[in-house]
C-alpha cells in the first residue's frame, strides 16, 4: 500500500510533468467507489478540471491534491493498488513496470487528462482494486487541511515538524493503551504511516510493536520520535527507491520470507512475523524487546529464538467445554442416537370390590420414572376406567400414535390371569393384554 513515501514520489512528477500546464480534456467513467463512495461522480470531475491550469501539488501523509487556478480542488487517496502514470515517463512507478503495464491507455485507469501544449502528455489514475478514492474539495487552497478528510487526520511527521515534537508524541502515547504499532497505523495519529514504515520505525527505536503504547520510558519515547522523523524523512528524501535506503534498514530483507536466504539480517539475526494491529509485522526479537505490558504474542519461530518471552496469548480461543451430563435437559440428550430404551413395568390395577363401596372408579395407574422426559403427546393418556367390573385399559402412545384400547367383551367375565390375583382383586396382566401389547409394538416384560 502506497504510504508516505511513495505519496511524495507522485507529487514529485506531478510537479514535473503537470503543475503550471492546462488540462485540455478529461476521460472519465463513472465509478460508484472512486467517485460516489466520497459525494462526486465522474460528470462533475469533467466540469471542474475541463480548461483549468493547475497550480501546485501537495501532500499530507497519503494524501495528494492539486491547488486549480480556481476551486474546487481534487483531493486523492491511492488505497491499496492505485497510482498515477504518465503516457511520457514510465520512471514513476518505485517499482520496475511489467512489460503490459507500459501500454496507453494504461490498464484499470478510472480517470485520464490530456495536457495542453507540448509535449504531448496526459495523466492516468490507475487503480485494480478500485480502493482508492478521489473527491472534490470547494474551499480556498490554503483552506485544504482545514477540510474534512484532511482536518481529521494526525500531523505529517515531515511536513509539521513544529507540532510532531517529543512532547507531543508523548502525551499522544501516554492517553492511550493500545499496541504501539497500533496507535502509528492510525491516520488520525499520525499521518503516512503504514505498514512497512511502522516495521522499520520500531526497528530503528529497538521496541517491540505490541507492547503498549503508555508502558514506555521517556528516554524509549524519544528513541521513537527520532526514528519516525527519520525513517520517513529518509524514505521521502529518496522517493521510496528502496535500493537507495541505507544498508541496515529492515526494509531490505524483510520481503524475502519464505526464500531460501530469506528471513535473516546480513548479521544474521532471524526475522520473525506475527500479525499486530491487523498487519503482518516484521519483527528481530534479539533487537526488539519487550520491556513492559504487551498485546499478543511472539511466533513460534521467535520463541525458538531463544528471547525469554514466555507469555503466550492462544491465537484461537479455548473450545467451550460440554455441559456435565446432569447439566443437560433429558429431552435435549435423548437424541436419536443415544436415547436410552425404555424400561416398561407391569402396572397392577386395583379392584374395589363393587359390594363394599359401589360403583367407585378404579385409580389411575402411578407415572413410572424412566430417566427421560417425553415430549408432549397429542392426545393425553386417559386413567383407566371400569366398565362392568371390567378394567378398559388405554396404551400409553407416542407423539402421533393412536392410543390403542383393549376392552374385554362385556357378556362374557375377564380370563383369569396367568399369576395367581390376590385376595384384595389385585389384577396382573393377562395373555390377551400381552397380546395387545406385542401389536402396538410395546416391549413385554
Amino acid at each position: 500500500m502506497p504510504e508516505i513515501a511513495e505519496v511524495a514520489r507522485i507529487v514529485h512528477y506531478l510537479k514535473k510533468h503537470l503543475v503550471g500546464r492546462t488540462i485540455l480534456s478529461v476521460r472519465a467513467e463513472e465509478d460508484d467507489l472512486l467517485f460516489g463512495k466520497v459525494g462526486t461522480s465522474a460528470s462533475a470531475f469533467k466540469t471542474a478540471m475541463t480548461g483549468k491550469k493547475v497550480l501546485d501539488a501537495r501532500q499530507q501523509g497519503k494524501y495528494f491534491w492539486l491547488i486549480m487556478e480556481s476551486r474546487p480542488h481534487p483531493l486523492m487517496h491511492l488505497g491499496m493498488t492505485g497510482w498515477i502514470k504518465f503516457s511520457t515517463d514510465d520512471t514513476s512507478a518505485y517499482y520496475k513496470p511489467k512489460k503490459e503495464e507500459t501500454d496507453w491507455p494504461p490498464r484499470f485507469s478510472k480517470f485520464v487528462l490530456d495536457l495542453k501544449g507540448d509535449p504531448k502528455c496526459e495523466v492516468a489514475f490507475v487503480d485494480p482494486r478500485r480502493l482508492g478514492r478521489c473527491r472534490l474539495i470547494d474551499v480556498e487552497a490554503n483552506e485544504m487541511r482545514k477540510t474534512s478528510p484532511l482536518k481529521e487526520n494526525g500531523p505529517d511527521p515531515v511536513i509539521d515538524k513544529d507540532i510532531f515534537t517529543v512532547k507531543w508524541l508523548t502525551a499522544l502515547l501516554r492517553r492511550k493503551k493500545v499496541p504501539v504499532k497500533a496507535l502509528l497505523l492510525d491516520q488520525a495519529n499520525i499521518s503516512g504511516i503504514g505498514n512497512w514504515v511502522a516495521d522499520e520505525t520500531m526497528y530503528q527505536a529497538k521496541l517491540h510493536p505490541e507492547q503498549y503504547s503508555n508502558t514506555f520510558s521517556d528516554e524509549q519515547i524519544k528513541r521513537l520520535h527520532d526514528a519516525i522523523v527519520y525513517v520517513c524523512g529518509t524514505a521521502v528524501d529518496t522517493l521510496a527507491e528502496s535500493d537507495k535506503f541505507p544498508k541496515d534498514w529492515l526494509m531490505r530483507y524483510r520481503w524475502d520470507k519464505g526464500k531460501k536466504n530469506g528471513g535473516k539480517l546480513p548479521n544474521g539475526a532471524k526475522i520473525t512475523f506475527l500479525t499486530v494491529g491487523g498487519r503482518t509485522s516484521a519483527v528481530v526479537p534479539s533487537v526488539q524487546k519487550k520491556t513492559a505490558a504487551f498485546a499478543g504474542d511472539v511466533s513460534e519461530s521467535a520463541e525458538e529464538e531463544g528471547e525469554g518471552e514466555t507469555e503466550v496469548k492462544p491465537k484461537k480461543s479455548a473450545k467451550r467445554k460440554p455441559k456435565a451430563k446432569e447439566d443437560v435437559e433429558p429431552v435435549e440428550a435423548a437424541t436419536a442416537a443415544n436415547r436410552p430404551k425404555r424400561e416398561w413395568k407391569q402396572v397392577d390395577y386395583e379392584v374395589k370390590d363393587e359390594s363394599e363401596e359401589g360403583e367407585e372408579e378404579t385409580p389411575a395407574p402411578k407415572k413410572q420414572k424412566t430417566g427421560i422426559t417425553p415430549k408432549k403427546a397429542t392426545q393425553k393418556k386417559a386413567a383407566p376406567k371400569k366398565t362392568n367390573g371390567v378394567v378398559e385399559e388405554i396404551l400409553e402412545q407416542e407423539p402421533g400414535e393412536q392410543a390403542e384400547t383393549k376392552e374385554a367383551p362385556a357378556a362374557s367375565k375377564p380370563k383369569k390371569s396367568v399369576g395367581a390375583a390376590s385376595k384384595k382383586g389385585k389384577r396382573t396382566e393377562s395373555e390377551e393384554d400381552m397380546s395387545a401389547r406385542r401389536r402396538s409394538g410395546r416391549n413385554v416384560r
